[in-house]
């Protein structure tokens, strides 16, 4: 009895040494929310002043020069949704949106106040700073009805709730069927204007889950093979050729759908000259499309009432 008590101490003493090695790991590997503020802003720069929140990300990525070990960190140990450098860049944005260089719209695309804006010209320290002093402001006037300061509540609380409804809505995801993800990715590109989609799914039929139609301007028409993948990790660049070798001969174009990543070099795999172009959709792009549509997710519009003082103190 006494062996086995001194082997759950040890076993618990093992594991919580494993978890704190990971977490400075993480610390020490990651660039911090705030060092990643001025990437973000040379990202959108670099894109023409707007994008999504992938493409933004995706470029913050190559600027900061971030690795796949690194990208493949999760942001809690015990998902595999978000990445931790997703969530950090999510407060970057946010960072960046309170000091008044970039918004974002309704549809999820984010942009620059000033497209001539120069990222060079700002520390991201002073950036910082100037948003925390707004915060110790609304906290010294707090019991100010009128006060339109953003506290660093506001922030997290912003953070979270844009980005914490996917992480719930990916863990539904992994818990629903192979068959179903099918049938849920037949009717994503049915609503998005496809054509003919079948879901194919055969065994030793390399991967391929399903075929479609899309057509452009009533015009042109494209083949399209996709393949859904209910996955937690990254799609590595060889799922990429293996996939692109079995829609040889059979389609134009090749459609990725997973509810994980894309290792940086799947993507250039992607996009590689001289090969069939694979469109890809990772989870956070699936989470964005399927509020898009509609479909298993609703949006809520609050009603939020401002008592005018000014107004009653003017009768």
């Amino acid at each position: 009895m006494a062996y086995f008590f001194k082997s759950v101490i040890i076993c618990s003493f093992v594991k919580s040494n494993i978890v704190e090695m990971a977490r400075r790991k993480k610390d020490s590997t990651l660039p911090s929310f705030d060092e990643l503020i001025i990437p973000t802003l040379k990202a959108l720069v670099s894109l023409g002043g707007s994008g999504s929140i992938d493409e933004i990300n995706q470029k913050v990525y190559e600027i900061a020069d971030i690795s796949d070990d690194a990208l493949s960190i999760p942001h809690k140990e015990d998902e595999d949704g978000r990445s931790e450098v997703d969530y950090r860049l999510a407060w970057s944005r946010t960072y960046l949106k309170k000091f008044g260089l970039i918004e974002n719209s309704a549809r999820g695309i984010w942009s620059l106040v000033n497209a001539h804006v120069d990222p060079d010209k700002y520390n991201y320290i002073e950036i910082v700073r100037c948003v925390r002093d707004q915060n110790r402001e609304d906290k010294s006037t707090k019991k100010d009805p009128d006060n339109k300061t953003i506290s660093e509540d506001d922030i997290a609380s912003e953070v979270e709730s844009s980005e914490e409804w996917k992480d719930k809505l990916l863990q539904v995801l992994y818990n629903i069927s192979p068959s179903a993800f099918e049938r849920l990715s037949q009717r994503i590109l049915r609503e998005s204007g496809f054509s003919q989609v079948e879901v194919t799914g055969k065994v030793g039929d390399g991967g391929i889950d399903g075929k479609g139609i899309v057509r452009v301007s009533g015009l042109l028409s494209f083949h399209v093979i996709f393949q859904c993948k209910r996955y937690k990790g990254s799609v590595s660049p060889s799922q990429i050729r293996d996939f692109r070798g079995a829609m040889q001969g059979r389609a134009d174009k090749g459609l990725f759908i997973t509810t994980g990543t894309f290792t940086r070099e799947a993507i250039k795999e992607a996009t590689r000259d001289g090969a069939p172009p694979i469109d890809l959709i990772d989870g956070e792009s699936l989470c964005d499309k399927l509020k898009e549509l509609n479909l298993g997710v609703e949006t809520q519009l609050i009603e939020v009432i401002n008592i005018k003082k000014d107004w009653y103190n003017n009768l």
